[in-house]
């Protein structure tokens, strides 16, 4: 790794990437973002990489979550807080049915480029460049909006600076007290939809009372009031991710300052490709989708590539292969990953391969099909006798109407009332939540069964 050099991504074959046509804009932007300091620190990557090396061994679990594509126009304090509340609300239920510690780890404060599946598209005729998210370029449908625009990093970097700040206040300012946040949950259980709910909610209510009649409060343990939260988005634009590459003062090494968690995506995990390139140099954790077109060969090079130490917590694989398909690829995945030893985290992406299109037109989810993909995820993993880490959704906060189902029952017909996102279709704050209390059921069974193994 002494040879590796944040910029030598640009030797490599790049795919999902813009072809800037200003290029003295775009270097003017590289020196001067490359002058700003860090958005993260590599004593927090470090921290978080222990706990993914905790998850990766059963002994906590991932939560990841978060928007599919930030926005400049809907940035606002009000939506930070409603995803971050959702996330806490999530990870107390998954908390109860795991019964070990929960990382929070959030689609936050960098998640502003998407892939798209073609470089253009046509709507009436019009065939003009596809939007790739707010950090470069317009979602508006016209020629100037669509021109690729680096002085848009810029406006992402404040963006993301700005939600920062206010989720470490969020984190750290008694906003995450264990009490309040399960009092929020109370009041989603009390609507008569999500009865059959009730009953978990309260068992945590009988478990919070006992910690408090033990001493075990907020005034006690900071630990009740307060929680470690994390960043995380996919690496694509990297001419940002090298302009906010630092050197750790401590270790000497090279770290992503641009959020504590990077991805690799399943359109750009090339193993010669760029995006590899940037990330197996980097000291962050890294996360590597992979979906069903990935060969057992090619993940074992990327493996070798993105974590040559076998380092645990270091790489996250984030298995995408929509319900009804994961038995046809995680296993022999899983095998591949054990055949060499590795250490990784599983990980269970179940939005992006569970994408259709409703008979309205509207790009959305079923959500039946998140859940059961979740479960075949579970199943398998049960069948290879190895852990299943974690969870991966795109969700907001808001009360949006972007996937079908849930206890609310948004329909077909509801999709166009509130259909909000820029890019793909999200859980709703309801439906979210809801998916929380359905995998703790899964990860409480999954303890009972091994408590009677054991008997």
């Amino acid at each position: 790794m002494t040879k590796w050099q944040k910029s030598d991504w640009r030797n490599k074959p790049r795919v999902q990437m813009p072809e800037y046509t200003d290029k003295e804009t775009l270097e003017a932007v590289e020196a001067q973002l490359s002058k700003y300091p860090p958005l993260v620190f590599a004593g927090e990557a470090r921290n978080l990489k222990n706990k993914l090396a905790a998850a990766s061994r059963g002994e906590a679990f991932l939560l990841q979550g978060g928007d599919c594509a930030e926005s400049f126009s809907e940035f606002s304090a009000d939506t930070i807080r409603d995803t971050f509340k959702v996330l806490l609300q999530m990870a107390i239920v998954l908390t109860y049915g795991a019964k070990v510690p929960v990382v929070k780890v959030g689609r936050m404060a960098g998640q502003f480029a998407k892939p798209r599946s073609a470089a253009t598209e046509t709507i009436n005729g019009v065939e003009l460049p596809s939007y790739r998210g707010d950090i470069i370029n317009g979602f508006e449908f016209n020629e100037e909006s669509r021109v690729p625009d680096a002085n848009r990093m810029l406006q992402a970097y404040t963006q993301a600076a700005a939600s920062l700040n206010l989720l470490r206040a969020f984190s750290k300012g008694g906003y995450a007290d264990i009490h309040h946040v399960h009092s929020w949950t109370l009041g989603f259980t009390e609507r008569e939809e999500a009865e059959k709910y009730r009953e978990m909610a309260s068992r945590i209510s009988d478990t919070l009372d006992f910690m408090s009649a033990a001493g075990v409060n907020a005034d006690t343990n900071s630990k009740m009031a307060t929680v470690d939260f994390f960043t995380s988005h996919e690496a694509l634009l990297l001419e940002y991710e090298e302009a906010l590459c630092r050197v750790d003062s401590t270790s000497g090494l090279p770290v992503a300052g641009s959020g504590h968690m990077i991805w690799i995506g399943d359109r750009t995990r090339q193993p010669d490709g760029a995006h590899v390139e940037f990330a197996r140099g980097v000291q962050n954790p890294v996360g590597l989708k992979c979906g069903p077109s990935i060969s057992t060969d090619d993940l074992k090079v990327l493996i070798e590539k993105l974590n040559p130490s076998n380092e645990a917590g270091r790489l996250t694989l984030i298995a995408r292969f929509g319900a009804g398909n994961v038995g046809d690829h995680l296993p022999r995945l899983v095998r591949a990953v054990e055949e060499m030893g590795a250490n990784v985290l599983w990980t269970c992406d179940p939005m992006h391969g569970n994408t259709i299109k409703s008979a309205t037109g509207y790009k959305t989810r079923p959500f039946d099909s998140v859940l059961r993909e979740v479960q075949e995820f579970f199943s398998v993993h049960k069948a290879e006798g190895t852990v299943p880490g974690g969870v991966h959704f795109e969700m907001t906060g808001k009360d949006v109407t972007e996937c079908t189902g849930g206890v609310r029952a948004v329909s077909e017909e509801d999709l166009s009332s509130r259909y909000h996102t820029a890019c793909d279709p999200r859980l709703n704050a309801s439906q979210a939540l809801e998916l929380a209390f359905l995998v703790s059921e899964e990860l409480s069974g999954m303890r009972a069964e091994k408590r009677r193994a054991v008997l």
